[in-house]
C-alpha cells in the first residue's frame, strides 16, 4: 500500500488540474490556449534516436517517447475540448530542440532529452519516463573499456548533447587530451566512429546499444565498462506553462499506476523493433523501477 501513495498523490493533483481544464475550456491559458485556438499540436521527434523516436519503414516517427507523446496529445485533446485537433509533427536535432520549443514553433519534444538544471532555466520537462548512464562504444579489437584507455584518443560525440558539455569537463579534470569530434545526429556520430574516424562514440547507453544493434556488424563493438553519469529522459515543455505540464504529469502517471508502461518498455527494448525485426533486450534498470514507483521530475542525477 505504501509504495503507491506517490502514484496516487501525483495522479491525484493532476487529475484535478486536468478536471479543472476540461470544465473549462474558454478559460484556458497559455499554450494549452494557443493550442487550442489554432486547433494544432506540433509534436518534435528525432529521426535516429532508436527506440525511442526514429523514422520507421513508412518515414513516420515511431518509438518508445512518440507513444508516450501520443497518449499526452490525446489527454490534451480531451482537456482542452478539442477531439479533432490536428496534429503535426516536426523533426529537431539535439542543436535546435531547444529553440524551437522557446519561439513557439513545437509544443512538446519526444525523445531522447536529458532534463538537467542547466535547461531547467530554458524549458520545462514532464515526469521522467527513462534514466540512462552516460558511455562509450569502442571496437572489441582496440580493447578500450575506461576513460583512460582514451588519452590521446580521438572520440565523437553529438553536437548539442548533454554528452558534449560533460565530456569536455571530464576530458579537463582527467587530462585526456582527447580530440573531440562532434556530429549532427546520432546516425552521423555512428557512421563517425564505424567509418574509423573516431576511436570512441560518446552516448547516453541504451543509444549505443540502439546504434550498434542496427549496425551491420554489431558483433564487433563493445560498450565502456566506465559511466560517466546517471541521467532522466522527459517530453519537453515550454517553460511556465503549468497547466499544460499538469496534462504531461497526468498522462505520464496514469501509465505508471496503471502498469502501461510496463507494456510499452517491452514493446521497444525486449521485444524485436521496426524497421529490422531487431531485438534491444535491454533489461529495465533499478533506476526506472525506482522512478516507476516513487515518480519524480527531479533533474538532479543524484535522485537516480
Amino acid at each position: 500500500m505504501k509504495s503507491s501513495l506517490p502514484h496516487l498523490v501525483i495522479a491525484a493533483t493532476a487529475a484535478l488540474a486536468f478536471a479543472s481544464l476540461g470544465a473549462n475550456a474558454a478559460e484556458l491559458t497559455g499554450r494549452l490556449k494557443t493550442i487550442k485556438e489554432r486547433n494544432t499540436i506540433t509534436v518534435a521527434y528525432r529521426e535516429s534516436s532508436i527506440p525511442f523516436s526514429y523514422l520507421g519503414g513508412n518515414g513516420q516517427p515511431i518509438g518508445y517517447a512518440q507513444d508516450i507523446c501520443q497518449k499526452i496529445v490525446e489527454d490534451v485533446k480531451a482537456a482542452i475540448g478539442s477531439p479533432d485537433l490536428v496534429v503535426k509533427r516536426q523533426a529537431v536535432t539535439s542543436q535546435n530542440r531547444i529553440p524551437l520549443i522557446q519561439n513557439g514553433t513545437i509544443d512538446l519534444e519526444c525523445g531522447t532529452t536529458v532534463n538537467n538544471p542547466e535547461r531547467q532555466a530554458l524549458v520545462s520537462f514532464s515526469t521522467t519516463y527513462f534514466v540512462v548512464g552516460t558511455k562509450f562504444v569502442s571496437r572489441k579489437a582496440d580493447r578500450l573499456a575506461t576513460l583512460q584507455d582514451l588519452k590521446g584518443k580521438t572520440v565523437v560525440a553529438t553536437t548539442g548533447s548533454n554528452t558534449v558539455m560533460r565530456l569536455r569537463g571530464i576530458d579537463r579534470r582527467e587530462g585526456l587530451n582527447l580530440n573531440l569530434i562532434q556530429a549532427k545526429d546520432f546516425s552521423d556520430s555512428m557512421l563517425t566512429f564505424t567509418s574509423g574516424r573516431a576511436d570512441a562514440f560518446f552516448e547516453d547507453d541504451i543509444n549505443l546499444v540502439g546504434q550498434i544493434s542496427f549496425s551491420l556488424n554489431p558483433a564487433d563493438f563493445t560498450l565502456s565498462t566506465d559511466t560517466l553519469s546517471r541521467d532522466p529522459y522527459a517530453v519537453m515543455l515550454p517553460r511556465g506553462e503549468p497547466e499544460f505540464k499538469a496534462v504531461a504529469d497526468k498522462t505520464i502517471a496514469r501509465l505508471f499506476a496503471s502498469g502501461e508502461i510496463r507494456a510499452l518498455y517491452d514493446k521497444w527494448f525486449q521485444s524485436p523493433i521496426p524497421p529490422r525485426g531487431v531485438n534491444l533486450r535491454f533489461p529495465m534498470s533499478d533506476a526506472l523501477v525506482k522512478v516507476i514507483a516513487k515518480p519524480t521530475d527531479s533533474p538532479n542525477p543524484s535522485d537516480y
